[in-house]
């Protein structure tokens, strides 16, 4: 016998013409997934902005039956499915206006990992694209760093990244534009296998969702959000990668692009994402590190020992950085639970911490230790 609960949540991916965002707006106003579904019609339709588009749940028992048969997949294929209020979500996700409500997953792998980069680029790489792509995940994995590579498992740059990922040990997410039913294109069959031993296979849609074009773009803005920064290795003046660039500045995330020769096919989309200061240029895995605020173990290790030894600390500030250290998600909201104080001190705690050099903010509202 299946929970209620879950049944609701998976019934939203069912429901025609309430998408991600509206579906948190109307679980945020009800209390609840579960206040939600056993809500009268009649009273959502009285919340503001949701008069007409509500009369879909009249439907509900249809939304349940398909629930209930992929439920009966998801346990038949061992399938994890993370809902957005769960706390193993991908908190960067959960930074991002348009978020999906859950995602499905096969493989093991903790989403909310400190450092996770997503590398994407054309269909057409190069033999030039090949060597930058191999180097720089080689070069990053030579400092020591526990990191995460998040591509989208199309032809090109994508399986370049996590074949790179593979064979250097490191974890990959390959994030896809169709259920877990599908592996597309078909020819990357056998290294989706691997990212499951390795990393995990991610997506939004259901087994019984329709094979469209826009779900690849739709999948974009995951590769995109989930990742601290997005790395453009080639691309033409066209492409998904591009619009990955674009989702990526939208969410303030950072975006880097490798440059190529002018009049190259497949350099004119990096060049000119740089060239509109739309992404950093990058040579070496260097630059991520400065930007991103990357640094080996030994470095940090002596620069934190260096950093508490000569300033002054309060005690607010000593309980602040010793949550920090423990290695959690450190988003603002998190530390403020962490150290039971209130989110207006630990913001205050924070700058004042900044200031003397011992924490970094990063994108989504996470902060670090220097």
């Amino acid at each position: 016998m299946y929970s209620e609960e879950i049944l609701y949540k998976l019934s939203l991916n069912f429901i025609q013409g309430i998408g991600s965002v509206n579906a948190k707006k109307l679980i945020a106003y009800t209390g609840g997934i579960e206040a939600l579904f056993k809500e009268k019609v009649s009273t959502l339709a009285k919340i503001p902005g949701f008069k007409n588009s509500v009369k879909v749940f009249a439907d509900k028992s249809s939304y349940l039956k398909k629930a209930e048969k992929e439920l009966e997949y998801i346990n038949t294929n061992k399938i994890k499915l993370t809902f957005y209020l769960d706390d193993d979500f991908p908190h960067r996700l959960n930074n991002c206006y348009d978020s999906p409500l859950m995602l499905f997953s096969k493989g093991d792998i903790d989403f909310n990992r400190k450092k996770v980069i997503s590398i994407v680029g054309t269909r057409n790489i190069t033999d030039y694209g090949k060597v930058v792509c191999n180097k720089l995940v080689k070069d990053l994995k030579s400092q020591n760093h526990d990191f995460i590579i998040v591509s989208g498992l199309a032809y090109g740059v994508d399986v370049c990244s996590h074949k790179a990922a593979l064979e250097n040990n490191i974890e990959t997410i390959a994030v896809l534009g169709t259920g877990l039913n599908i592996i597309y294109p078909a020819a990357h069959k056998n290294i989706s296998n691997e990212i499951i031993n390795k990393g995990a296979l991610v997506t939004e849609f259901t087994s019984q969702s329709k094979n469209d074009k826009s779900n690849f773009a739709k999948r974009n803005r995951i590769v995109a959000g989930i990742s601290d920064a997005t790395v453009v290795i080639e691309s033409a003046k066209k492409g998904g990668s591009l619009i990955t660039a674009d989702i990526a500045n939208s969410y303030n995330r950072d975006v880097f692009a490798f440059s190529g020769r002018i009049g190259d096919k497949y350099s004119e989309g990096c060049n000119r994402l740089i060239k509109s200061n739309k992404a950093v240029l990058i040579e070496d895995y260097k630059d991520i590190e400065y930007i991103l605020g990357w640094e080996t173990k030994t470095v940090a290790q002596k620069q934190g020992v260096q950093k508490e030894l000569f300033v002054e600390l309060t005690e607010k500030e000593k309980i602040i950085i010793n949550y920090l250290k423990s290695g959690n998600n450190n988003t603002i909201d998190r530390i403020s639970i962490g150290v039971k104080m209130p989110t207006s001190k630990v913001l205050v705690e924070l700058l004042n911490l900044e200031f003397k050099g011992i924490v970094k903010p990063l994108p989504g509202n996470v902060y670090k230790l220097n």
